[in-house]
């Protein structure tokens, strides 16, 4: 593991409790809990130390990770509870630098970018399929990345591509 990274995967561990892995919404208001709430579909870690990081997740969270999946920018995913994935990638460009980024699974992929817009996010990518996994978007608000998936299928016009 690279020294000045280290830390950063030490803090990994502690700031992303297997709670936050399985993306399960909890409120002390019962009543609230019958309106469906966002579910983190991927959440996508960003490294320099893919095998450092996925090792600590696989010690600290159980996590099982696979082999290198080239549509997800050569990330090893790993199941979470509740269907979603959570995917650790190296750095793929020149700039890109070390990120945690929840796409929250949306229904309707252009109204989602539109209200991010709306609510003054800048838009990182627009809309890109990802051949056999779906459509993301990825939006900025506030200096956070957030990212947007929408199942495969889910598009009425059946145009991922943009």
């Amino acid at each position: 593991m690279h020294a000045r990274t280290r830390p950063v995967a030490a803090a990994l561990a502690a700031v992303l409790p297997l709670s936050l892995l399985t993306a399960c919404a909890t409120t002390a208001d019962p009543d609230a809990r019958a309106e469906p709430a966002a579910r983190v579909h991927y959440l996508e870690i960003v490294t320099p130390d893919v095998a450092e990081t996925c090792a600590l997740l696989g010690q600290t969270q159980g996590l099982r990770f696979g082999e290198p999946v080239a549509e997800l920018g050569l990330a090893r995913t790993a199941p979470l509870a509740g269907g979603g994935r959570v995917g650790v990638r190296p750095i793929m460009a020149p700039g890109e630098g070390p990120v945690v980024r929840p796409y929250v699974l949306v229904d309707d992929l252009d109204a989602a970018v539109q209200a991010a817009r709306d609510a003054g996010a800048q838009i990182a990518i627009d809309r890109m399929a990802i051949p056999g996994q779906g459509v993301i978007a990825i939006y900025i608000l506030g200096g956070i990345e957030h990212g947007l998936w929408m199942l495969e299928g889910d598009d009425e016009d059946g145009d991922e591509g943009g």
